[in-house]
């Protein structure tokens, strides 16, 4: 659905709670990674052209705008993923009265069951990319909103974990073994360098107080 950040969050809540197979898992998480983002941007916000930070505002404009352009690549993806589930969805639909029909089927419920991981991966590398910028963030952003930098780290973490959930779930109907072994390769060196970047930040946040 196109329209998720267009609604009021009542209205988000609403259909999220219904019987509506969408959002599901993968777009509450890239919701949710949005809220974390905005946590950070806001921080990036009240340090531009702030007194006493002068020397980091070239540093903080990049920020910001990553941080911006991540809030926005988070829209992107929220959709591409309600997509791929829906087209993978699709795919159980196709005809197999012959063996033509159950060879084409297969094949798309295979290609689908890929697009259906990827997009969701998507969402965590995405997050991954904004909890780089909060590490960066949390040295020198204005102290007076300096926990907000924590709050934007513990909810990208977080978000990344709910949304691999999304990855884990499709992968035991993939049938290439490389391609697993690939988005398991991926997935461990990102809760990893997840878990490390938080940490990072929460430490430069607490030193600030």
């Amino acid at each position: 659905m196109s329209t998720f950040y267009e609604m009021s969050i009542s209205d988000f809540l609403e259909i999220a709670a219904s019987s509506s197979h969408v959002p599901g898992g993968g777009n509450v998480s890239a919701v949710v990674a949005a809220l974390g983002a905005s946590m950070g941007a806001m921080v990036a916000s009240l340090t531009a052209g702030k007194k006493g930070y002068e020397e980091h505002q070239e540093a903080n404009r990049a920020i910001l705008t990553a941080f911006m352009d991540g809030i926005e690549n988070l829209k992107i993806l929220t959709k591409d993923d309600v997509a791929a589930f829906d087209a993978y969805m699709q795919t159980f639909k196709m005809p197999k009265d012959t063996e033509e029909q159950k060879q084409a089927r297969s094949q798309a419920i295979q290609a689908g069951v890929k697009k259906a991981t990827l997009a969701p991966m998507g969402i965590c590398r995405q997050c991954l990319e904004l909890l780089r910028e909060a590490a960066k963030l949390a040295p020198f952003g204005n102290k007076g909103a300096i926990s907000d930098c924590g709050v934007a780290a513990i909810i990208l973490e977080a978000a990344i974990r709910a949304a691999m959930l999304s990855v884990d779930i499709n992968l035991p109907a993939v049938k290439d073994e490389a391609f697993v072994a690939d988005i398991l390769n991926e997935r461990g060196r990102i809760f990893a360098e997840a878990e490390e970047l938080k940490a990072l930040t929460l430490t430069h946040m607490r030193a600030r107080w």
